[in-house]
Order: structure tokens, then sequence, then C-alpha cells
């Protein structure tokens, strides 16, 4: 095991690690144990921040994006040097199963490699123009000042999503990372530093959501906010960039469904709730929280879905015996329990769990039973609201049509899931499924990077994470005519 993070966190501003006088306590939420010191940031420090990814930006942009790449190649490495170690200090920070922290380093490691490689692409097209002796192109420039807000649930993969794309387009970028989770920023940066990226490129400012958060998001340097969290949140920072004209890319969430048929492979079809629903001890945007179950097969699914719960062992997750974590914090906890009383006030029926576990070992982390409610309408809150914790609610359906009615009842739409053995169903589902990413035969979680990862409804609005696509947050288009006719030549005029 590796030690704990000894170093005082600072800001990371043009290449300088400045100190801030306000600070609060950031807990481990297995132990309840104090990690460290996480700076609590103003407006100024973020102005700061600006400024200098501002200067430092009209230099990184001239640098040839091959060359740029080369600095998200050795990010890459650095990462997988040092692979084990972040892996155990984002546990002892967020709490999620070292298994899944590893899982998450590594999906850092490859954005860092994929992304690099967009250094070489970045593409843009050639097309034949309208009038003779006249050339054109378009090709994909950096917007200038990036500000990114990250969560605490995924603190190190959705920063990389967002800063590595930023980054290599020729962008520089200013990070509010989450409070919870300050030390994989403090790393990440750490990293770059080591790496050479040029002073300015890449700002890390700690801080609150009302002063460091509301601050970079008015601030009328920067040209795109790119945001993943609440959809509350989500809201605000929309409304606040469509007054001031700034692009921003939203990822806020989702009320994800696996969808099992009455011909599905039902130990399978457990197997992939049991990753999806509690995994990350439900705290993923991705995580599945209702179970649309076909009635001939949903006595059997309950069935076995509850001996498996039994056997999920639940505690610290640097144990590597561990398969469900704590719940970030109180905060986390309160809600969790809140619409545990909603569900039974509705008339779902609580198969399992339901309360929080404070006994032993538990008694001073943030933990959690994981739940299950059977029983349940699509039209209760318990299968409408994102949870956000272990919790799943069965749905009984009477066939496919109603299955994918019920999937697409909910007002987010970002990950979905069908298991059944017949193809013809799996085409419809595909085609039907109103979510950003659909599974067929797999649970709703487990995205890899180098597709684009985002949703329909309110999950967000349009932009995607991840991928290729990726870069259409972080650019903008610039078309280019090149007429070497030696004439005066009028587009859609002079064409005879």
């Amino acid at each position: 095991m590796v030690k704990l993070q000894a170093e005082k966190l600072r800001n990371f501003i043009n290449g300088e690690w400045q100190d801030v006088a306000r600070t609060t306590a950031v807990l481990n939420p297995a132990t309840g144990e104090e990690i460290v010191q996480v700076p609590l940031s103003s407006g100024e420090q973020v102005d700061k921040a600006v400024f200098a990814a501002k200067n430092a930006q009209k230099e990184w942009a001239l640098v040839p994006a091959p060359q740029r790449a080369e600095v998200l190649y050795r990010v890459g490495y650095l990462m997988k040097e040092r692979k084990e170690r972040l892996s155990q200090l984002l546990t002892s920070e967020n709490g999620k199963v070292i298994e899944e922290a590893r899982g998450e380093v590594q999906e850092g490691i490859d954005m860092a490699f994929y992304m690099a490689g967009e250094g070489r692409r970045l593409f843009g097209q050639t097309t034949p123009a309208e009038l003779k002796d006249k050339f054109a192109m378009s090709q994909r420039v950096p917007v200038g000042v990036i500000g990114i807000i990250t969560p605490w649930n995924f603190p190190i993969a959705i920063a990389t999503w967002k800063s590595f794309p930023a980054i290599v387009s020729g962008n520089a970028v200013v990070w509010k990372p989450a409070t919870e989770t300050p030390i994989m920023a403090f790393e990440l940066a750490k990293i770059f530093e080591e790496a050479g990226l040029p002073k300015g490129v890449l700002n890390v400012v700690f801080g609150s959501g009302n002063e460091v958060g509301n601050a970079l998001v008015n601030h009328d340097k920067v040209q795109v906010i790119s945001f993943t969290g609440s959809n509350d949140v989500g809201r605000e920072i929309a409304a606040a960039c469509g007054r001031q004209l700034k692009k921003v890319s939203l990822e806020m969430g989702g009320k994800n469904a696996v969808i099992v048929m009455d011909d599905a492979d039902i130990d399978l079809a457990v197997e992939g709730i049991l990753w999806s629903a509690f995994g990350t001890s439900g705290q993923r945007c991705t995580a599945c929280s209702r179970v649309i179950i076909h009635e001939q097969v949903k006595a059997t699914l309950e069935t076995r879905l509850l001996a498996k719960m039994e056997e999920l062992t639940i505690g610290n997750g640097l144990d590597e015996t561990i398969k469900v974590g704590p719940i970030i914090n109180g905060r986390g906890l309160a809600k969790i329990e809140e619409y545990i009383q909603i569900g039974k006030k509705e008339g779902a029926k609580l198969l399992a769990g339901g309360h929080a576990l404070t006994e032993g070992a538990k008694q001073n982390g943030n933990y959690f039973a994981p739940t299950l409610f059977t029983d349940v309408s699509s039209t209760m809150r318990i299968a409408q609201e994102e949870i956000f914790g272990p919790v799943v609610s069965l749905i009984p359906v009477k066939s496919f049509e109603e299955a994918i009615e019920v999937n697409n009842s909910v007002s987010f739409g970002l990950s979905s899931s069908i298991f059944t053995n017949d193809v013809n169903r799996v085409f419809r589902a595909q085609r039907d499924l109103d979510t950003g990413i659909v599974y067929v035969n797999a649970g709703t979680t487990g995205a890899e990077i180098h597709l684009p990862f985002g949703g329909t409804k309110g999950t967000g609005n349009g932009h995607r994470d991840s991928g290729v696509q990726a870069l259409d947050v972080f650019t903008e288009w610039k078309a280019i005519y090149v007429d070497y006719s030696g004439k005066l030549q009028r587009a859609q005029i002079d064409i005879d």
C-alpha cells in the first residue's frame, strides 16, 4: 500500500504552485479520517489562472499539433509508471474499490495515448470549389481558454476526457476539480509539469462551485465550459453560458435501465446487473438503477439476483476482497435514505437492503447496503429520478414493446441495455432505445474511450466526451478559400 498524500495541496497557476489561505478537510469516505486539506480559492485566483491560460494559449496554438501530442504521450507513460500509486490514492479519497480505481486510471492512460494520436490527425476536409482555379478546404482551430469542471465520482478519467482533447487541439485549460477528490487533480498537474507542458497551458484552481465554479463560468475570457455533474447545476451553467454566447458541453447523469427479456440468459443478466448497479456503489451516471424485467422470468431473476447480492462484500476499497465501497459523504447517504422512504410510501416492495451500515469497521464510514425494490411502477419517483446510490428497482413488463416504452419514459437518456437472444429484438432495441449508449447482453456501464460518451434528453446538451467527437467541443471549424485565377470570381454568380 502506498503512503497517503502528504504534500500540501496548492493551486497550479502559470506553472507555479500557489498557496491558498482558506482550506477545508478532505475525508476518506471509508474511514472518516482526514486525508488532506484542500484549498478554497476565490475569484481572484480564477482570474489569475484565466489570464495565465490566455497568454499561454497564443504560443501553444502555434506549436505543431504533433509536438503538442508528444506531451500527452509523456503524460500517458508517466501515468502508466505510477498506475498503482494513483489507484490507491484515488480509492483513499473517492472510496471506490481498488479494482475499479485501477480501471479508472487505465482509462486515463488510454485517453492520453488516444488523444496524442489526434495530434497527427485533427482532420479537416478538402473539397472541390464551384469555380475554376479555386481551392477550398476546412480545418479545425483551437477555441482559446477552456474551463473544465469535473465531479468526484471519476476524478481522473473524466478530467482526462476533457483536458486531453482540449490541450492537443491547441487550447489552454483552467480546471476546477471537485473538492471531495482533489488529490487526483494535484497528481495529474504534477505529471503534466514533469511531462514538459508549457507554463499556463494547464491551470488547476481548487475550491467550491459557488466561488471557483461561478467565477470560471462567468469569466469573459473563457470561451468554453465543459461540465459534468448534476442537472440542477448544469441548467444554471447552460443559462449563464447562453447569456454570454459561450460554448458549453454538459453531461448530467442518467436513469439507466437493463431490460431482461423472457429468452435472456438469466445468470448473465444477473452478473450484468450486479456490476452496473453496485459497482462504484451505484455512484456513476451510467449505473443501472432500473431493471425492466419480462413478467415470465421475473421470479427467477429476483431469486438469483438476491442470492448474488448476499455474496457482495462491503467495506474499505483498499481491501482487495471488497466489491462495494462507501458512499462519498453524509449528504450522499442522506439522499439515498430519503429515496428509500419515498419508494416505500409509493408502494414498492423492499426485498433487500434499504439502510446504512454502521457496525464494526463501518461505523466511521459512509456505507449503504445494496438495495433492491420490486413491483415498481415506471411512474414512481424511484423509477424516474436519479438516486446516485446502490438502489435498483425491478419493473415488470409484459412485452418487448412495453419494455422499450418504459425505458424511454424517463427524462434522461444516457445508457441502456438489453439481454436477449433474439437478433430481431437486438436490432429493434438498438434503433428504438432513446439513449446515447446501448449495450446488448452486457450491463449499462463500461464505455470505451474511442467511442463518444454522452446521452439524449436531460442527460446533456448534445455534445460528447471521449472519442474523436470530443474534439468538436474544443475546436472551431474554419473554411479557407484560395483563388488562384488572377481575377475576381464571385461564388454562386460567376459559375457559368
